[in-house]
C-alpha cells in the first residue's frame, strides 16, 4: 500500500476536519454534561474512588498523550499486590458502560484539546505500537479517533491484522462523506452492542500477546519489545 503524499491530502483533512472536531466535541460536551455528571457520581460510588481511568496512548506522529475514559474495572489486587485478572475486576456496571460505549464519553475532552479526532484509527496501547510493523505504524500519521473504520466494521471482534488494514485504508482518503458514513455505522454498531470484546475474552488481547501466542514472535523478542514500551512510557 502506497504512502500518502502531502499533496494528496484533502482540504478537509488538512484544515476543516480539526475545526469540525473542535466544535462538535464542544457541543457534545455541553449537551451530555448532565449524563456525564451522573456517571461520575455513580462511578465514584461503585469504584470507591476516582471514576476516571487514564492511560498513555500514541497519537499523531506517535506523540504519547493521556487518554481519558470512565473506569470500568476496580483496582483489586491479590496478597502480593498484583492486580487481579481483568475478568475479576470488570464489574457489572463496567460491562454495561462498555456495552453502551458510555465509558468513551470523557474522550470528548481529548478531542476538544486536539489529542484525538472524532474519526480516525483507534489509539492503541504503547505496548501494542512497538509490535507493529513500519507499514502498520503509518496509522499514526493522522490523529487517532474516538471511532474509526475498523471499529464500525467490527469493533474489537476482529483480528489485529484486519484492524490495521482498515486503518491504513482509512488514511488513504479522508473525506467528510467518509467520516459521516463511519459515524453513522458506529452508531448502528453501538446500538447493536456487538463486537465489544474478542470472543472468549473479557477484554481485547494485546497485540504482543497475540503475536507471541501465534508464534509470530519468540519470547526474547516479546520481552525486548515490552522493555521498549516501558522505556517510552517512562520518558513521557
Amino acid at each position: 500500500m502506497r504512502s500518502v503524499p502531502a499533496s494528496d491530502t484533502s482540504m478537509y483533512a488538512k484544515f476543516f476536519k480539526r475545526i469540525f472536531d473542535f466544535f462538535l466535541s464542544l457541543i457534545a460536551l455541553i449537551i451530555l454534561s448532565p449524563l456525564m455528571m451522573v456517571l461520575m457520581i455513580v462511578g465514584a460510588i461503585i469504584m470507591k474512588g476516582n471514576p476516571f481511568f487514564t492511560q498513555l496512548r500514541p497519537g499523531k506522529d506517535e506523540k504519547i498523550f493521556r487518554l481519558i475514559k470512565f473506569r470500568t474495572m476496580t483496582n483489586e489486587r491479590d496478597e502480593s499486590g498484583k492486580l487481579l485478572p481483568d475478568e475479576v475486576r470488570l464489574v457489572p456496571y463496567g460491562k454495561w458502560l462498555r456495552s453502551t460505549s458510555l465509558d468513551e464519553l470523557p474522550e470528548l475532552i481529548n478531542i476538544l484539546v486536539g489529542d484525538l479526532a472524532i474519526v480516525g484509527p483507534r489509539p492503541q496501547l504503547v505496548r501494542d505500537m512497538v509490535f507493529m510493523t513500519p507499514e502498520q505504524r503509518r496509522r499514526h500519521t493522522v490523529r487517532q479517533g474516538l471511532t474509526g473504520l475498523a471499529q464500525c466494521s467490527g469493533r474489537n471482534n476482529m483480528s489485529w491484522e484486519r484492524k490495521f488494514e482498515y486503518d491504513l485504508e482509512y488514511i488513504e482518503k479522508i473525506t467528510l462523506i467518509e467520516d459521516l458514513k463511519i459515524l453513522l455505522m458506529t452508531v448502528f454498531k453501538v446500538f447493536k452492542r456487538d463486537g465489544i470484546t474478542e470472543e472468549g475474552m473479557a477484554t481485547a488481547e494485546d497485540l504482543g500477546d497475540h503475536l507471541l501466542r501465534s508464534g509470530a514472535v519468540d519470547q526474547d523478542e516479546y520481552d525486548r519489545k515490552q522493555a521498549e514500551s516501558r522505556d517510552l512510557i517512562l520518558k513521557k
